[in-house]
């Protein structure tokens, strides 16, 4: 399974070219985003059409968020489960990892907890986190 972080989502649902090729070209017939990367896109677009300053904006941002709300229904989504819980706990423990924010430790929860390979264009981050398999389509 490959999990899709938050910043990888959006380069996806802007056609970038070598997200959509890495995608084409997975074996893996299963791949989605957590719970905590639904969240984190569809709160960014509710603040766009909240924060929209001119009707113009207030419109366009509406059809984005439509768009993106059309995206994620088709997107596998992981929920937090028992076990991923006890990684969240588990990992909230380790001194390296308090600067890592709650919701990446939330969605490397998520990810070890189903054994995932978490692909993200910030793999510098991540890789701090033990045993958590990261990979970058972006770049």
């Amino acid at each position: 399974m490959h999990l899709l972080d938050t910043d990888t989502l959006t380069y996806l649902h802007a056609g970038q070219p070598n997200v959509i090729k890495r995608l084409n070209d997975l074996e893996d017939p299963d791949v989605g985003i957590t719970i905590i990367t639904k969240i984190e896109v569809l709160r960014g677009r509710m603040d766009y059409v909240l924060k929209a300053e001119t009707g113009t904006r207030l419109l366009r941002a509406q059809e984005l968020l439509a768009r993106t709300e059309a995206l994620l229904v088709q997107i596998l989504t992981l929920p937090l489960d028992l076990k991923a819980a006890e990684q969240f706990e588990s990992l909230q423990l380790v001194g390296n990892l308090r600067k890592i924010g709650r919701a990446d430790l939330l969605i490397a929860s998520i990810a070890l907890a189903n054994q995932a390979v978490l692909v993200t264009r910030n793999t510098r981050h991540f890789k701090q986190i033990p045993n958590l398999r990261v990979v970058n389509w972006v770049d």
